[in-house]
């Protein structure tokens, strides 16, 4: 779009989506919930969330300082709890089972023996359960830092922004949450709505009652501007380094880049991103200066990207739109487990096209013309 707002784009995409969504028999309301990106991170554990399950507790309350030094707990990452309804009781051996599908690279821990935790922490047990909401034969778990296992990431404490080490943790908890939920959906009962839709909705193609309740789309939005690099020691872009900052941090862009906030945003839905999108830049001092927060020199910038900055000079009109991922589309609307179900050809595993036997030989004219040469290995 030429001339756009944030708030066109949203409007346009929750039209978009609400008639897709009727034409397959179901109401989707508008507007679309929003959030920021550290409040998902924070919420959910991840950009991209999954409103049909119970979202991370902050349950760092539930422990002073000496319990947390006892159970070998950070306490200056967060200390959060996944609550999963309607598993039941699960046997040492069931929850052993679940524990490669957490990620210990992430420099985080997690507790889901909750019959030992009470015997030593009888009252943290119970302020975690008054905390989470949870119900007989929920499965909770604790998901804290771990002091023990140094990781590459900055200790920096950036203000008003989460640090790298408190995404970690926030994101193996996620990580955790979004595969137990799929090992135990059946029990928790989240995603058989969506069945049901599936079912009934698309032999008659008539109104589905409470097929909202299937489909939660939600706008994720204030993604930092930058990211830090602890390798090279510099701040990178987060989204692309094309994408505007919001006017009111334009200020912060080289003595705070920590600060400043993107005008991007994601539409995400049940734990798919069905879309990214951003309002571009198009002022020219606006993308030197984006540069120069990245440590490219204005030489290196007039070298690399000197065609775009002569382009911005000549009246480039504010613009921004969104991508959809139609096939993710598809893919949600019909209940299908994967998007090979919804693609017409889809790459197998080893990502060959078996319609067209490709990737195939060519010959070494094609390979001279085009100035490649294949070089095996010995």
């Amino acid at each position: 779009m030429s001339f756009p707002r944030r708030e066109h784009v949203f409007a346009v995409v929750e039209k978009f989506c609400a008639a897709a969504w009727a034409a397959a028999g179901v109401t989707l309301p508008t507007p679309f919930p929003r959030i920021t990106y550290d409040e998902s991170m924070m919420q959910y554990g991840t950009d991209k969330p999954d409103l049909r399950l119970p979202g991370l507790t902050d349950v760092r309350v539930a422990f002073s300082d000496e319990d947390l030094a006892k159970l070998q707990i950070d306490p200056a990452l967060p200390v959060v709890a996944l609550r999963i309804p309607k598993v039941g009781e699960l046997s040492r051996k069931e929850r052993e089972d679940n524990h490669p599908l957490f990620d210990q690279k992430k420099g985080a821990k997690f507790i889901d023996d909750f019959k030992r935790l009470a015997k030593g922490f009888p009252e943290a047990v119970t302020r975690i359960q008054e905390l989470t909401g949870a119900a007989e034969g929920d499965f909770v778990i604790v998901v804290a830092g771990d002091p023990a296992h140094h990781i590459k990431a900055s200790d920096t404490k950036f203000p008003g922004r989460l640090s790298e080490r408190e995404i970690n943790v926030y994101s193996a908890a996620g990580s955790f949450r979004t595969d137990l939920a799929k090992k135990y959906a059946d029990k928790h009962g989240a995603f058989k709505v969506t069945e049901e839709i599936v079912a009934t909705a698309y032999p008659q193609n008539h109104k589905v009652i409470d097929g909202s309740q299937a489909f939660h789309p939600i706008w994720i939005v204030d993604f930092p501007m930058f990211e830090y690099d602890l390798a090279s020691g510099h701040w990178m872009p987060a989204h692309h380094p094309f994408t505007a900052p919001y006017e009111a941090d334009m200020a912060n862009l080289v003595s705070d880049p920590a600060s400043v906030r993107a005008d991007c945003y994601d539409l995400a839905m049940n734990g798919l991103e069905l879309g990214s999108g951003s309002i571009r830049i198009h002022r020219k001092d606006v993308q030197q200066q984006i540069f120069a927060s990245l440590g490219i020199s204005d030489e290196e910038a007039r070298q690399r990207f000197g065609f775009f900055l002569d382009a911005l000079e000549y009246g480039t009109p504010p613009h921004g739109g969104i991508a959809l991922g139609l096939d993710r589309i598809v893919m949600l609307l019909t209940g299908a487990p994967s998007l090979r179900e919804v693609i017409a050809f889809p790459k197998t595993a080893k990502a060959i096209d078996l319609m067209a036997d490709a990737p195939t030989t060519v010959t070494d004219d094609q390979l001279r013309e085009l100035h490649i040469r294949v070089a095996l290995k010995s």
